[in-house]
């Protein structure tokens, strides 16, 4: 059975570090609070000169060299961020370009912290209908640029990075991604967004002095409703592939708290210890998250042929969703 198969891994982090004792001379807040309440000992920050897609070619570049072909052998290019260069053209644009990916149609995918997650299930049905033969999906985030520094329970929780992942068919058993499963519920919306600088509140000097360009979460609701999403939608993952909890070697999942992450997989009965965690180092890189764990995780050479993998993500929209994988 034709399958679509992961085949190459990179990730990308920007040299300068933001420690949370750092933090603690920007904000009210500590390193004994951020610590407790997120995991997160520090995370990544873009230099001045770096846009997204500087971010994102840098992680594909190595993703490509890990799977052994060239940007030219690629027909497709999907980019999930919410930070893109410029709201026109796409990310992905100035991705194609920097690569010389030549013979790649590309496009930007915005699904926040799921988005990698949404870029491989779009990805897996192209290959799926035979239209495409190399992919590659990226998920990158410059978060420093629309979180608002003054505010102490969004400030402290994100970082920027990228990550991606080079998908081709294969022709192995039934190794590859074995189901994607996706989910929005636009009526949670509202508890994390921002509000300001689209169509609907164009930029202003108003949007501006009140912040509504950035992040605005209520993070109690968040947890809430992730918790909740992202149990079921593995427990889905699992029975439509006919697997337990059990049967999971290795959990990759999107890197926003470790709270969550422990509930989720308390409930699902697979031990944290299956689980591969980079938030402390990294804090929350969004779209970046999934691809940028699991490069570690294949780099460090935990993925061992035949391993089933399950990954989890959600974040704005409220948009989230799970997947199966078999290594």
């Amino acid at each position: 059975m034709l399958r679509t198969r992961i085949v190459g891994t990179g990730a990308y982090a920007p040299e300068k570090v933001l420690t949370n004792l750092e933090l603690e001379s920007m904000v009210e807040t500590s390193d004994a609070w951020i610590r407790e309440r997120t995991g997160i000992v520090e995370r990544r920050i873009a230099a001045p000169e770096q846009a997204s897609s500087d971010l994102a070619t840098a992680a594909a570049e190595r993703a490509l060299e890990n799977a052994g072909i060239t940007a030219d052998q690629l027909d497709l290019i999907i980019v999930a961020t919410v930070t893109p260069d410029t709201p026109l053209p796409s990310c992905a644009a100035y991705v194609q370009a920097k690569l010389g990916a030549k013979n790649a149609f590309a496009f930007d995918l915005v699904a926040a912290c799921a988005g990698s997650l949404y870029g491989l299930s779009v990805a897996d049905q192209f290959i799926q209908t035979g239209k495409v033969k190399h992919a590659l999906v990226i998920g990158v985030e410059l978060l420093s640029r629309i979180v608002d520094w003054s505010d102490r329970n969004t400030c402290v929780l994100f970082g920027d990075a990228a990550g991606a992942m080079v998908l081709a068919p294969g022709n192995e058993g039934d190794r590859g991604v074995l189901s994607t499963h996706l989910y929005l519920d636009g009526d949670a919306a509202g508890i994390l967004h921002i509000p300001g600088g689209g169509s609907r509140m164009p930029a202003s000097p108003e949007v501006l002095e009140q912040k509504l360009n950035k992040v605005h979460m209520n993070g109690r609701e968040v947890y809430r409703f992730a918790v909740r999403a992202l149990q079921d939608s593995v427990r889905t993952a699992l029975q439509a592939n006919g697997l337990t909890a059990a049967d999971v070697n290795h959990v990759v999942a999107h890197q926003a708290n470790l709270r969550i992450i422990e509930a989720v997989l308390s409930r699902l009965d697979i031990p944290l210890e299956r689980c591969h965690l980079n938030l402390d180092r990294y804090g929350n890189t969004s779209s970046a998250s999934v691809p940028m764990t699991l490069d570690e995780a294949n780099r460090a050479g935990a993925l061992k042929p035949g391993d089933v993998i399950a990954m989890m993500a959600i974040g704005a929209g409220m948009a989230w969703g799970s997947a199966i994988v078999r290594w």
